[in-house]
């Protein structure tokens, strides 16, 4: 099942490669050596799971890299690549160390739970999803730090889950697929749900990142041909993004598990604390636009 899931990821990079090159030399776009620095520094830590919209959006905020308007469109199509590596590695390194059905089952519950969730968007608060979500996380935090103490009974060393907590991961991942439409990425509350579960942390991240995969390759495709993306970004955060993802995924394969349980806290805590801040700030503003939550955070 792992190849079942592995063939359609690699034949969505190879289908946006092709879209993207295409549109690339069509426009003669030269990234500058800001923004592949820029792809190589978010995607390293995206690979650790910390997520790369919030500090991209910010950096090209700071530096006006791009218009605001073109800011989501340009940061998604532009970090697609690196995801698209991240999915790739992280099944051939660790897949093979999961439940298929669980791997399987909670990719494919992302990319349906985005597609469905779409609509929602419009009708929404958006910062009263971001707000619940980031409360949550908080909470889930705290309860995987007391495992990590002793304080909670957990396992964290299981590459399987029972048939009840595998329904449960699945149903979850639907939610992640359709708060991804709302700017909330899906690795931080992957990573602790599983974790609280009882999943080693390492096999987590083939899950979370063969979902993200399969999500973004429609959406690109679809910038791509509107056209409403500063192309010399977009192949700067691609160039600059895949080896760095490669660097990553090397260090989370080979990173002792205790240091890996702690460092899901870490990306759980400020995945919490940038959403609380997109929620103070839509909260603030009244409304909150599609666009302006796909910039709060991935």
């Amino acid at each position: 099942m792992l190849v079942a899931l592995l063939v359609p990821v690699v034949l969505a990079a190879l289908l946006f490669t092709f879209v993207l090159a295409k549109a690339a030399i069509a426009k003669r776009a030269v990234p500058t050596p800001e923004s592949i620095a820029l792809g190589a520094v978010v995607s390293f830590f995206d690979t650790l799971g910390i997520g790369s919209f919030a500090p991209t959006t910010a950096w090209m905020k700071f530096r006006q890299m791009v218009p605001d308007r073109l800011i989501p469109p340009t940061m998604l199509v532009g970090l697609t690549p690196p995801v698209f590596a991240e999915s790739i590695i992280f099944l051939i390194l660790l897949g093979v160390g999961v439940d298929p059905v669980l791997l399987f089952g909670c990719a494919l519950a992302v990319l349906i739970g985005g597609l469905l969730g779409a609509p929602l968007v419009v009708r929404a608060r958006v910062w009263i999803v971001q707000l619940t979500v980031a409360i949550g996380l908080l909470l889930a935090a705290g309860a995987y730090a007391m495992t990590n103490l002793d304080l909670f009974p957990g396992g964290g060393t299981a590459a399987a889950l029972s048939l009840g907590l595998t329904i449960a991961a699945i149903a979850a991942n639907f939610v992640f697929g359709i708060l991804l439409n709302f700017g909330i990425g899906n690795y931080a509350p992957t990573l602790v749900m599983l974790s609280l579960m009882g999943m080693n942390p390492r096999l987590v991240f083939p899950i979370m990142a063969a979902g993200a995969a399969l999500m973004g390759a429609g959406a690109c495709v679809r910038h791509i041909r509107i056209g409403q993306i500063d192309m010399k970004v977009v192949v700067g955060l691609g160039l600059g993004g895949i080896p760095a993802v490669v660097v990553a995924a090397l260090i989370v394969k080979q990173m002792p598990l205790e240091i890996l349980r702690w460092l899901v806290i870490v990306v759980v805590l400020y995945t919490a604390a940038v959403m609380l801040r997109s929620a103070y700030a839509g909260h603030r503003a009244g409304v909150l636009t599609a666009e302006e939550a796909a910039c709060g955070l991935s």
